[in-house]
C-alpha cells in the first residue's frame, strides 16, 4: 500500500459521518461568498492575478455551455418529400442531422488529411535468442 492512501483506508474501514453530505454540500454553497470576499478584498498586483483567473475561468464556463448547447441542437431541412428528384448527393442534407455527428465527420476529415502526411515507421527486425546471447570474440587472448 502507498504511504499517502492512510486517509482513504481510515474511511473505508470507520466510514465517515451521518452529516458527511451535507456539510459537503453548505460547503460548496459557501464557496461563492468566499469568492467574492477575496475579489472585493484583494488589492494591486494579487487583485490583478486573481481577476485574470476568474476571467478565465469565466471563458471556461461559456465555452463549456456553448459547446453543451450545440450539440443538442438539430438542423432543420424541409419534411415534406417533393415532387421533382433529387440527386443521391443532396438527399442526406434534407433531414435533420445533430451537430455532434457534424463536428465528428469534421474531425474525421481533419484525421484523415492529417493521415496522409505522417510518415510510416520502419518495421523492426527480430533477432533469435542465440544471435542476442553468443559469445563475441574480438582481439587476442590475454598474456598471463
Amino acid at each position: 500500500m502507498p504511504q499517502n492512501e492512510y486517509i482513504e483506508r481510515w474511511t473505508k474501514e470507520h466510514g465517515r459521518r451521518l452529516d458527511h453530505e451535507e456539510r459537503t454540500r453548505k460547503k460548496s454553497a459557501r464557496e461563492a461568498h468566499r469568492v467574492s470576499k477575496d475579489s472585493q478584498k484583494l488589492v494591486g498586483l494579487r487583485a490583478k492575478l486573481y481577476q485574470k483567473k476568474r476571467h478565465n475561468e469565466k471563458i471556461q464556463m461559456k465555452k463549456q455551455i456553448r459547446q453543451k448547447q450545440e450539440s443538442n441542437v438539430k438542423s432543420a431541412g424541409p419534411q415534406e418529400p417533393s415532387s421533382n428528384p433529387i440527386p443521391q448527393y443532396l438527399l442526406d442534407r434534407s433531414q435533420p442531422t445533430n451537430a455532434k455527428a457534424l463536428s465528428s465527420a469534421i474531425k474525421n476529415k481533419r484525421n484523415e488529411k492529417a493521415a496522409k502526411f505522417s510518415v510510416p515507421l520502419p518495421k523492426v527486425k527480430g533477432i533469435s535468442e542465440e544471435e542476442m546471447f553468443k559469445v563475441v570474440k574480438t582481439g587476442s587472448v590475454p598474456c598471463y
